[in-house]
């Protein structure tokens, strides 16, 4: 058999059931629409906070009373700065500013500007600002969540913090945190320590929790329990379980539209596998007819194959491109609070950063491409094995 003939029958048989296979194409655009979507979404939120703590220090030492967290005193930085094989050790200030009772919070993160570990987890986000300018006064950093709720409520040049001793503190904006830190930072402040300090309710020395780092990985667990072994009110947090906490997050949203969308899929071969079977008589016909003119059943599998890829292709190609653009150009509307949630201080969810898995792409469209196919084609070979004559009947 020719080239020319068969594509001239695959041709026929796409324009003669048009019809059919564009409510299939149409159906199979949702389904893989919504699920490349929220996968889409779920990679570029992961890659986004797997490069957000890179930056950050291996372990947090915390000091805890039952669920709350207590000040840490500055004894507690000598003592970990004395073990062998422990770097960098520094004190981090930061909590929960709320502007008011019932909005959502500021996150004040107070920064030794002259402290090495400091400037390397905040270098992105201070890079091409004047310290010098920005040390000479109270002055702040804001996110660019933080900036839309204060001029929405006509702080746009400085804004007044209550600290805990009932005393205001007027601190100056001295500009706003770059585009593309949205995700980690659009509720963010900063501050000079010393400043984030008093809007906390800090005392001189004391830190909300201190930070260190252990070159040596293989050495990780050994000071991991040393440090554990200081204090009974000492909590350690290491790097690794944070990305592990933010993996198990997003893959378990990521998982539960997995599973809609294979109960969706399933459903929805099964009733694509019951109208093939219920194959139109005019479709009979005309397989009848190419097995009446000498066509084999592999040349009958052969042409109905290359039918239902085109179909399949059609149908991922435009759902893919579709989510894709919906995502990453107009920033997943709806579908990305479902990740994010809408507590943020603007209600404006970050800019998602284009992240592309062929690996996710490639199972998703096997996944759908092989169930599609079987469903098509099985029901084809039952006819197909049948003599001619009966399937022109």
């Amino acid at each position: 058999m020719g080239n020319s003939p068969f594509f001239h029958f695959l041709t026929l048989g796409l324009f003669a059931e048009r019809r059919k296979h564009l409510g299939v194409v149409a159906l199979s655009v949702v389904l893989i629409f919504l699920l490349s979507a929220t996968l889409f979404i779920s990679s570029s939120l992961h890659a986004t906070l797997t490069q957000a703590l890179d930056s950050e220090p291996d372990f947090v030492v915390q000091r805890v009373r039952g669920d709350h967290l207590l000040p840490v005193p500055e004894a507690w930085v000598d003592e970990i700065a004395e073990f062998h094989g422990v770097s960098r050790v520094a004190p981090r200030v930061w909590g929960r500013y709320y502007p008011k009772p019932k909005e959502a919070p500021f996150l004040i993160v107070g920064v030794d500007f002259l402290e090495d570990q400091s400037q390397k987890a905040l270098a992105r986000l201070i890079e091409g600002i004047d310290l010098r300018k920005f040390l000479s006064g109270e002055q702040m950093l804001v996110g660019s969540g933080v900036a839309r709720w204060m001029d929405r409520h006509f702080y746009k040049k400085e804004f007044s913090f209550l600290t805990p001793n009932g005393e205001f503190l007027r601190v100056r904006r001295f500009g706003v945190l770059p585009e593309g830190s949205e995700l980690v930072a659009d509720d963010m402040v900063l501050l000079p320590i010393e400043t984030a300090r008093k809007i906390l309710g800090l005392g001189e020395g004391e830190s909300t929790d201190v930070t260190f780092n252990v070159p040596n990985g293989d050495e990780w667990d050994n000071i991991q329990d040393k440090v554990a072994a200081l204090h009974y009110d000492l909590r350690i947090i290491s790097k690794r379980e944070n990305r592990a906490a933010y993996a198990r997050l997003f893959d378990y949203k990521g998982g539960f539209f997995l599973v809609l969308f294979l109960i969706v899929l399933v459903a929805f071969v099964l009733i694509l596998y019951q109208r093939s079977s219920q194959v139109y008589s005019q479709e009979k016909r005309f397989i009848g007819i190419l097995r009446a003119l000498g066509w084999s059943i592999r040349d009958v599998l052969r042409l109905k194959l290359a039918e239902t890829l085109v179909v399949v292709l059609a149908s991922f190609v435009v759902g893919s491109t579709l989510a894709y653009y919906y995502v990453f150009l107009l920033d997943a509307p709806l579908l990305r609070q479902i990740f994010l949630g809408s507590s943020d201080v603007a209600s404006t969810a970050p800019r998602l950063v284009p992240v592309l898995d062929f690996s996710v792409l490639t199972s998703i469209f096997l996944l759908y491409a092989v169930s599609f196919v079987a469903a098509v084609l099985i029901p084809v070979w039952r006819i197909a094995v049948t003599d001619p004559k009966e399937a022109m009947l």
